[in-house]
């Protein structure tokens, strides 16, 4: 058996010659010395740690390889592909490939790392499923977070799997590397019982920088996104700029930030017409892996000037060489959860001022440079300080699979930096469940493992699997790799997406072709039927029980497309909502139009793959708009979110009658609707919703029923049990104690306006206690003058508890014409003398002379001013100066006098 020479480390000075982190070195090196140290290094942007510490790393564990054995593996993310080949790429050539595949990397359809390889970049995503299937990372002796300030999802999720692994393994090296202030969060989250892991500081590397303004005098985003005007205002101003540094004879290159891969092209191609001499590079998650490779890259010998326009993706994680000169748009692309209309989706912002610092700095990485802010600094002020983490806004369903198949359903005993929100991690395992994906405890089935490992969202590899039985692999992988990527079709409509793809006009054709190669092959790896071990019946639905297959599509690509997406996103098929074409409802619930003149008008049914909110014209007065769609047939809407079909009988309490139609649903979708006589079940379960919904007045207070309320309610107030609380919340809690044979009534077809509330009421009268009732709250008062005047009892809303006091208000109210109460001089007080009797005395054309509770001191004071000023306008009427002994009465002086 022959033996391995042993690996040679890294030489740190050669790499590290002129980079800051150099100096940064000894410490964390002391830091991790012992095996199963963990470490936070925080280093500003250009320092070089990306290129230092993996290697720092390595020369560790493989100084303490055994003779002859492979060399522990030192793995090293980047929250971007483009980043992860970048960094592979500078740190090889520093090294001077010492070794065949020494560093190497790994992304989403590319591998150059193989046995001999001792650092391997990767993207969080490839580690995070590496995990999955190998959670103690056999060979791997450290893992090296980078970006982790970024807060990417995955990177989070990794902080957390990782930190367990390492707690198992007692031997596992990991580092978490930040450009800003949250190396103290993750330094807590990866210390141990001793405290917080070590924090390794840089100091900053920038040259001087100078910031200057170009605001634009109008908004930036409009209800169509990024608005072109100003588009090409950052365009021009980069050309500007940019000509003007050469012009100073700087032969500096430029780099011009904007949100997304669409404004990426606008710009670019503004710039192209624009200037001469100067090479214009796109960088973008979508552009093909040579082009990002050349974007990156410095200059080669005979390279004139350049300008790399670029999304966010060269922010912090990348350095592109030559750049001294910023262009930033101040806007940024980030992920934003619509809780209200369960979407989730990428929407255009300001950028947080910590992004803008960011690639501002860009331009002084490596000499003194320039930064032009295409907005106002009012608007950097106001913008947000950091970005929002994704966990906070994200689609949590792939996560939340993750975490199942870890073992840590909805992240327990993890430690993340921030636990998910438990509203969108319920809703992302609804979905999970709803594919078969979880059971009912939350962990993962066999099919959900097999979904976790491939890179999609769960719901498309959902869809790849079973659409491949449905359409074929090449088709399935056609409309997935659509959906899995951001593209915007013309019009909303895929399937005219998909034509331009196929024939290479779109400019992403050649990216999405990789994409459908990859997917093409996952789909026949896994084979078709690939929804075995999945319940149909309790856990999503498979469309082979639904007697569907390819040639019940007649092979027409927008179908199979809609077919794939239907199968992805059960709860987003729609219907045209009538009486317009361009408005939609969505199995969830949501309603949505499509863009104003898109193909897809007049299709009853479609599959949505995308719909965000928005406003205007195309919104269609929903709120919402489709951004990517496809047209399905009702039967392949039914077949594919079956799980949402009900079919059953809705009762419901309208106009003062139960009313009931059976209707059949695909969701919040209405399929069909027959009135139908109700049960007396879902009768009596329909008056019930309607009473908690709505209250009694649904039956409503006769005014006896209402008088009688009114009395027991203040008994209640003044004496406590055994007398009822008839508040509204009150009777509706006892509903079967005193009102269970109306309800039965109207849950048969009786009519409220046959029900009277007073008798009903009764049966809540304590007995012998209701015997009293006349006497402590009677419904009249006899006044001197011989009459039966009705006492007006306050209404329930204005009676407190028991334990509490009177308001204004709340007394028993006596209306009554003021001479029929001469001589009157005690007022009357009910509930056994507790409460007095307010008195409305009147005129004798019933209009009110005076408000009192106390008649002594009115007969003794205010009445004279009133019998001064009403003894002219009723003459007719007794207006005696002494009030004590005149004879009360409702007759004028004149009958009075004739008796």
């Amino acid at each position: 058996m022959t033996t391995r020479p042993p690996a040679q480390p890294f030489d740190l000075a050669r790499i590290g010659a002129g980079l800051t982190f150099a100096g940064s070195l000894a410490e964390l090196g002391a830091a991790l010395a012992a095996p199963g140290a963990a470490a936070v290094v925080q280093a500003p942007p250009g320092t070089g740690k990306t290129t230092l510490v993996p290697p720092l790393v390595a020369n560790l564990a493989l100084a303490e390889a055994h003779d002859g054995g492979a060399p522990p593996r030192v793995v090293v993310t980047q929250p971007r592909r483009v980043a992860v080949r970048a960094a592979a790429h500078r740190l090889a050539a520093l090294d001077g490939a010492r070794a065949a595949n020494r560093t190497g990397y790994t992304v989403r359809g590319e591998r150059t790392a193989g046995a001999g390889t001792v650092v391997e970049f990767v993207t969080p995503g490839v580690l995070v499923r590496r995990l999955l299937a190998d959670p103690g990372l056999e060979g791997v002796g450290a893992v090296v977070l980078d970006e982790v300030h970024e807060r990417g999802l995955e990177t989070d999720l990794l902080v957390g799997m990782l930190a367990e692994v390492r707690q198992l393994r007692g031997d596992l090296r990991l580092v978490a590397m930040s450009a800003t202030v949250d190396a103290p969060r993750f330094a807590a989250l990866l210390g141990d019982e001793e405290g917080p892991a070590p924090v390794v500081d840089c100091p900053s590397a920038l040259h001087p920088l100078e910031v200057a303004w170009a605001p634009w005098d109008a908004p930036r985003i409009d209800e169509r996104g990024v608005a072109r005007a100003f588009l090409d205002h950052v365009a021009d101003t980069a050309a500007r700029e940019h000509a003007a540094e050469l012009a100073a004879g700087r032969d500096v290159d430029a780099l011009v930030f904007v949100p997304g891969a669409r404004e990426v092209r606008h710009v670019a191609e503004r710039l192209r017409a624009r200037v001469r001499g100067t090479e214009v590079l796109e960088l973008h998650g979508q552009a093909p892996a040579a082009e990002q490779d050349r974007a990156v890259s410095g200059r080669g010998p005979g390279d004139g000037p350049r300008i790399v326009v670029s999304t966010a993706l060269a922010e912090s994680s990348l350095t592109v060489p030559g750049v001294r000169l910023v262009v930033d748009s101040g806007l940024a692309r980030e992920l934003r959860r619509d809780a209200s209309r369960g979407m989730s989706g990428l929407v255009t912002v300001s950028c947080s001022r910590a992004s803008a610092q960011q690639r501002a700095g860009r331009a002084a990485r490596q000499g003194p440079g320039r930064v032009v802010r295409c907005y106002d600094e009012r608007s950097y002020a106001a913008a947000p300080a950091h970005s929002t983490p994704e966990v906070a806004a994200a689609d949590l369903t792939e996560a939340a699979l993750i975490l199942a198949c870890w073992g840590a359903p909805g992240g327990l005993g993890l430690a993340l930096p921030d636990a998910p929100p438990r509203p969108a991690l319920a809703d992302a395992v609804s979905t999970l469940a709803a594919i078969g994906a979880v059971d009912d405890a939350g962990h993962a089935t066999a099919l959900g493992r097999r979904l976790a490992r491939i890179p999609a969202d769960p719901r498309l590899a959902r869809a790849l699997l079973e659409g491949t039985r449905l359409v074929g692999a090449r088709a399935a992988a056609e409309a997935v790799a659509m959906a899995a990527r951001d593209l915007r079709p013309p019009g909303a409509d895929l399937g005219r997406l998909l034509s331009a793809l196929r024939s290479g006009r779109d400019p992403q054709a050649r990216a999405w072709a990789e994409e459908v190669r990859r997917f093409e092959r996952i789909a026949r790896d896994a084979g078709a039927g690939s929804a075995q071990g999945h319940d149909p019946s309790t856990q999503g639905h498979d469309p082979s029980t639904q007697g569907h297959d390819s040639s019940t599509l007649g092979h027409d690509p927008s179908t199979e497309v809609g077919a794939v997406v239907a199968l992805a996103f059960p709860g987003s098929v729609a219907r045209r909502v009538p009486g317009g074409p361009e408005a939609y409802l969505l199995a969830s619930g949501t309603r949505a139009g499509i863009p104003a003149g898109s193909s897809l008008s007049g299709h009853e049914w479609l599959a949505v793959a995308e719909a965000a909110r928005a406003a205007g014209r195309d919104a269609a007065g929903t709120g919402a708009v489709v951004r990517a769609a496809a047209p399905i047939s009702r039967e392949l809407a039914e077949s594919a979110a079956a799980h949402l079909l009900t079919d059953r009988v809705e009762a419901e309490f309208e106009d003062g009658r139960v009313v009931a139609r059976r209707e059949r649903r695909l969701g919040a979708i209405q399929l069909a609707s027959t009135p139908v006589r109700p049960t007396a079940e879902e009768g009596h379960a329909a008056v019930i919703r309607a009473l908690a919904a709505h209250g009694l007045g649904v039956i409503g207070w006769s005014e006896g029923a209402e008088a009688l309320r009114r009395r027991l309610a203040l008994l209640n107030r003044e004496l406590g049990a055994p007398w009822p609380d008839v508040a509204d919340s009150a009777l509706l809690a006892r509903l079967d104690d005193w009102l269970a044979p109306e309800v039965d009534a109207l849950a048969q077809g009786a009519a409220a306006r046959g029900i009277d509330l007073a008798e009903p009421l009764r049966r809540l009268l304590p007995w012998p206690e209701a015997s009293r009732l006349p006497e402590l709250a009677p419904e009249r008062l006899e006044v001197p003058s011989g009459s039966r005047v009705r006492i007006e009892y306050p209404p329930v809303e204005d009676v407190p508890g028991p334990d509490g006091t009177a308001v204004p208000g709340a007394s028993p109210i006596v209306a009554v014409k003021l001479q029929e109460c001469f001589g009157w001089a005690e007022t009357p007080r009910l509930v056994d003398g507790r409460v007095p009797v307010l008195f409305h005395l009147l005129s004798p054309a019933g209009r009110p002379l005076a408000v009192t509770a106390d008649l002594a001191s009115f007969w003794s004071g205010p009445y004279a001013q009133v019998r001064a000023e009403m003894r002219g306008r009723y003459p007719k009427h007794p207006w005696p100066e002494d009030p004590w002994t005149a004879v009360a009465t409702a007759k004028t002086k004149r009958r009075l006098a004739g008796e």
